[in-house]
């Protein structure tokens, strides 16, 4: 088929499956990969194959970058003494559990070796996909585990194809095939990140911006490939640079249509992966004889049940080396989590990548054995992965019980109050600064802490609605009805239209026109006269020529300007204190961006 052809196809099955998984009550990428598998049924469509290195090259910095964008650094801070083993030692124990599990059915070494180094690393872009089911904590941990495993699986992968390939492996040559793909890919998202921060901090221009920011991850990639060091670590290094510079370098502009571009584009880019993962299936199904199929399915059940088992026993053993920061849980509650951890880490887009570059010939033209079974198994384990795992996921987390993380929610309060009052608390010295009017200064103060008390309320009622929560299953537990009924009492009186009932007439007032200017959809009053759209309230005491409705205006937005500078200093603080989490920076950031861009405007910021 034809590029605009291909094209065309995928974009319309994603449409498809956007559409259909919430009739069906499956997540997207399930619905995507089913559709992949019936799609392969056409041989026409069963021949749409990517080069290997598109998936390697172009679909991976482009979602990796924007999970490390979008991952909380003090997680990562917090939780590296789990991240670190669980991202190397776990990868290399799952690729030989798997190796072995290859050799029983008579796979040679090689090839068992390189079908363990493809399959060991659960995927970010899966976990994202599949994952927010989970408690915050759990969920980033496994995201950044999954950022970072991806480097030893890659150093794993090339031992294995140079011993296939029938090269000389020492080790002094695997610890410097370590140390480079590490500590070069580290360094080559460093030097990238820092190009891109001084070309950033030059510039306001929101296309420059953007453009930089949608170059760094290619940019980290290859460098790290010319150093021979892992471009996928070099990627995610760069991305969490970026993501920790970011708000001192961009503007809310640029900001605001990142925000805007980069999901949607990760969204497409995830959504073709995933029918593509069942084309592929479909096609190396059909390149392979049917006698050996039913070798392959129990190979890949195998491998599939090797990489649950050793993921759940390796965080077992791996319980011992955490920090004890918090009352340990009880024996039943960890078990619990582990299980959910076990069953959440899924195998995705990078052992597509590893499995699809392995090479069909070596430079003395000996083709390597069994790549069709390795690309055959790997997308299998996927298969599984996402078919099976997926729609167990919520069910596991059902079982486990965790409690009610508000953590979150908390801390989002706690900076959304505090940045309002120290806003208040420089209220007058930056009206000063900027020369603004007592009138004005007034009218900021007075929104200032509406404000406050909106946030002050809010956090009220959240805590409320937790008593209350709480006070519904001890009562449902106790089987006792609540004497007061389950209503509302508020919700209750709230609408009953009297006057004086402290809010109906706010919330049902309607804006009526008269009679006389009253006009219905074609533009013709009840009497069939077409009327014209007339002001309906004018105020005597303005007078539009004079300038100080301008004036007004344009002190009352200095001021606010610098009233979101001033939250955005104290919010990064609070980061940088560790006082609130790099999320929670970000979904108030975006609500800052949101409102600079509307007092200053696109064109204008622009």
């Amino acid at each position: 088929m034809e590029g605009l052809e291909v094209t065309v196809l995928i974009g319309l099955t994603i449409l498809v499956g956007t559409l259909l998984a919430p009739r069906v009550r499956l997540a997207l990428p399930l619905v995507l990969v089913i559709i992949g598998l019936l799609l392969g049924f056409v041989p026409q469509l069963r021949e749409i194959q990517l080069p290997p290195e598109t998936v390697l090259l172009l679909f991976l910095p482009v979602m990796l970058f924007w999970e490390s964008l979008t991952t909380s650094l003090r997680s990562i801070r917090r939780d590296f003494r789990y991240i670190l083993p669980m991202s190397t030692v776990l990868v290399v124990a799952s690729a030989f559990a798997v190796a072995g599990v290859g050799l029983l059915f008579g796979m040679p070494w090689e090839t068992a070796l390189i079908l363990g180094a493809a399959v060991a690393p659960p995927d970010a872009t899966a976990v994202a996909a599949l994952g927010r089911l989970l408690p915050r904590r759990m969920f980033m941990k496994l995201k950044a585990e999954s950022l970072t495993n991806d480097g030893t699986a890659l150093v794993l992968y090339a031992i294995a194809v140079s011993l296939a390939l029938g090269g000389n492996i020492t080790p002094l040559s695997v610890t410097m095939s370590v140390l480079t793909s590490y500590v070069g890919g580290i360094a080559a998202g460093v030097v990238i990140a820092a190009l891109g921060y001084l070309l950033l901090r030059r510039t306001s221009s929101t296309i420059v911006i953007n453009v930089t920011l949608l170059l760094i991850p290619f940019s980290a990639f290859l460098l790290a490939e010319i150093v021979h060091a892992s471009g996928v670590l070099a990627v995610v290094v760069a991305g969490l640079i970026v993501a920790y510079v970011s708000p001192r370098v961009t503007t809310a502009s640029s900001r605001r249509q990142a925000d805007a571009a980069w999901p949607f584009g990760v969204f497409l880019l995830n959504g073709a992966l995933f029918v593509l993962i069942g084309l592929e299936v479909q096609f190396v199904a059909h390149e392979i004889s049917a006698a050996a199929i039913g070798r392959l399915v129990l190979i890949t059940l195998g491998v599939w049940v090797t990489l649950l088992v050793v993921r759940y026993l390796f965080q077992v053993v791996n319980i011992l080396f955490q920090r004890r920061t918090v009352p340990r849980p009880s024996p039943g509650a960890r078990a619990r989590s582990m299980a959910v951890s076990t069953v959440a880490g899924m195998r995705g887009a990078v052992s597509l990548a590893i499995a699809l570059s392995v090479p069909a010939a070596s430079a003395t033209e000996g083709e390597i054995a069994g790549r069709d079974e390795i690309v055959f198994v790997t997308a299998g384990v996927i298969l599984l992965s996402l078919l099976v795992q997926g729609p167990l996921l919520p069910a596991i987390v059902r079982w486990a019980r965790f409690p009610v993380d508000h953590r979150e929610d908390e801390e989002y309060e706690l900076a959304e109050r505090a940045i309002s009052g120290a806003a208040l608390a420089a209220l007058d010295d930056l009206a000063a600064e900027h020369g603004v009017g007592q009138e004005i200064r007034d009218k900021v103060r007075a929104e200032g802490y509406q404000m406050l008390e909106f946030s002050n309320a809010r956090a009220l009622a959240r805590e409320q609605a937790i008593v209350d929560a709480e006070a519904q299953a001890l009562d449902v537990l106790l089987d006792e009805p609540d004497p007061l009924g389950s209503g509302n009492t508020m919700s209750e009186t709230a609408g009953d239209g009297r006057p004086g009932d402290g809010g109906s007439d706010a919330a049902q007032t309607v804006l009526r026109l008269p009679d006389a200017t009253r006009i219905d959809a074609d533009g013709e009053s009840p009497e069939g006269e077409v009327r014209t759209l007339q002001m309906l309230a004018t105020s005597v005491d303005v007078d539009v020529m004079q300038r100080s409705p301008l004036l007004r205006h344009e002190e009352h937005t200095r001021l606010k300007l610098a009233l979101i500078d001033r939250k955005r200093e104290v919010l990064l603080g609070l980061r940088r204190e560790g006082t609130v989490d790099d999320l929670v920076v970000r979904r108030i950031s975006a609500r800052l961006d949101l409102e600079q861009v509307r007092l200053q405007g696109i064109e204008e910021y622009d």
